[in-house]
Formats: C-alpha cells, structure tokens, sequence
C-alpha cells in the first residue's frame, strides 16, 4: 500500500511566455551587456536563460499579477490533512535540462506535467511536499526540462505521515574553490524579481518575515538560486545554454537584499559524457546559504561574438 502523497498525479497546465519575460527574467537575476544572448533580443543569439523554466509553475499563462496564496493553495492529497500556504518556503530544488527552451513560446503549446512524488511529516518543523513537474511541448510530447522541489510548510507536521528518504548529499570538497562569483544584490532585487511571477508577499512586506524569524522581506530562495546558476553557467559553461544539464541546490539560509551572494565553484573532474560535475556553495558574509550544489557543465568557450 503507497504511503501518503506517494506518486499523485496533479494533472497538467498551460504555460506561455514571451520575449520579455525572458528578458526581465535575465536582468533580474544579475546577467548584464556581457552576456547580450540573454538580454538583448537583436543580439544575433538570443536565447532564454536555461533556469527560467523556475517561474513557470509561478506564472502559468498569465501576464498580470496573481494572488500568491490562492495560485499556490496545497492540492487535496489523499490522506494528508489540508495544508496551508500562507508560511511556505523551499527546501531544495533540482532540474534536468533535456532540450534548450526557446526564447518565446510563441507558436507551440508548452505545459506543465505534475506530479506529487511524496508528503514527509517533519514533525513539529512541518510538512515537505516533493513533486515533480516537466515541461512539455503538447503537441510533439517532447519533454524540454524536469523540476523537482520541495517544499516546506511550516509549523504543519505532526500528523502521522511518513518521515521520507535520506536526502542525498552533494558536499563541497575540502580545497579551495577553482572559481569564486560575486553578485552584490540590490535593495530592489526581491520586488524586481517578483515581476517574473512570484508574488509572494514575505518578500514584500514585513509581516510574513518578522513572525518567520528573518526580521522582515527576504529575497526569494529562487532568486539565489537562479543566480548560482548562472554563475556557474557563466564561468564554467561560458553562458551557454546547452552546456548545462543538471542543476541541483539546498536552501539554508534566507537572503536579505543588499546582501553580497558569494558562490564558491569546484570542478571534479569526472564526467558524465561531454559534461563534467561541478559541486558549489553560496555564502552570505561567510555563511551559506545554498549548500549541496551540484550541476553538470559542459565546459566550452564562447561559439558566438556577445
């Protein structure tokens, strides 16, 4: 007999987006005129950054602003007690880049395939939903980048539920980092990201964040994500989109704007085909904030003048 939350399908949604969601995407995580692929659609390359497929599930089709806690209201789970969303923050997210998304969806029908993978009682902590979504071009089924997350309700465990696998662990090596990215934020970070599609008041308001424990408004745990990423894709990866494979991260520590997001890079040296694994951490004023970092890179110079 499945436990609780094990495997349930939650169905599919329609997705689009737009050149300048693309655009707004990539300015809003830190790329600049160095990397016109991203930024400048009369550039001759101009392509969406690999992670903006992290929005998606935010965003859906629209392109006014949505009510945070009805879009995000927890699905019904057969035999786990209704959840709220209103104290919600990620535990980790990992993806899998299977084909390049376009810059726009414009002329194809994208949509979000979801799944529950599994409902972990944490106790007096909370409850951690992981599920699954793929994006999906509807009419050829090809599938073009697989999300998995977790995320954590706070303070709503205790129900009986089971406690979930061991999570696997990604160490940072015992040496000194190969590569070392800095990216001053800005006071504005968090209400510039938000415009993405993520309208999640914690990261407006003080409210949500005083009664958490953060002191107020933090950044949203995707946007150190997104920009980890593209400091390991701009590094190793050379800002190409089809060097990156697989990118996977922890979210340990809330980030507050105006703070300098430090992520430390080690390449392996081992391979998995063309593309080499690549461990990272990002630190705030010397504490992490992302830990477990893992990503597959094709390490590759520049094919194209930016």
């Amino acid at each position: 007999m499945p436990a609780p939350g094990e495997n349930v399908p939650l169905g599919s949604a329609e997705v689009t987006w737009l050149k300048r969601d693309a655009l707004l995407f990539a300015v809003s995580i830190g790329i600049g005129t160095d990397e016109l692929n991203f930024v400048f659609e009369q550039n001759d390359v101009f392509e969406a950054f690999p992670t903006y497929a992290t929005i998606l599930p935010f965003k859906l089709t629209d392109q006014e602003v949505v009510d945070f806690s009805s879009r995000f209201a927890p699905p019904a789970i057969p035999g786990v007690p209704k959840l709220s969303a209103d104290n919600i923050i990620d535990g980790g997210r990992s993806m899998t880049f299977l084909r390049q998304i376009p810059s726009s969806s414009a002329g194809q029908h994208f949509e979000l395939r979801s799944r529950v993978v599994g409902v972990y009682d944490k106790g007096k902590l909370g409850t951690i939903i992981e599920d699954e979504k793929i994006l999906v071009d509807a009419a050829s089924g090809e599938e073009y980048v697989k999300l998995v997350g977790n995320t954590f309700y706070l303070g709503q465990g205790n129900w009986g539920g089971p406690k979930g696998p061991a999570p696997i662990n990604y160490p940072a090596p015992k040496r000194e980092p190969d590569v070392i990215y800095s990216f001053k934020t800005t006071a504005q970070a968090a209400l510039i990201y938000r415009l993405n599609g993520d309208y999640n008041r914690l990261h407006v308001t003080q409210e949500p964040g005083k009664s958490l424990g953060f002191g107020g408004p933090i950044i949203h745990g995707l946007f150190t994500y997104n920009c980890a990423a593209h400091a390991v894709l701009k590094t190793i990866g050379n800002s190409n989109p089809a060097n990156l494979r697989e990118f996977s991260a922890r979210f340990a520590a809330p980030v507050r704007p105006g703070d300098e997001l430090v992520t430390q890079i080690w390449r392996l040296g081992q391979s998995e085909g063309q593309f080499e694994e690549i461990r990272f951490v990002t630190l705030v004023i010397g504490k992490a904030v992302l830990t477990h970092g893992r990503a597959l890179v094709k390490p590759s110079k520049r094919e194209s003048s930016l």
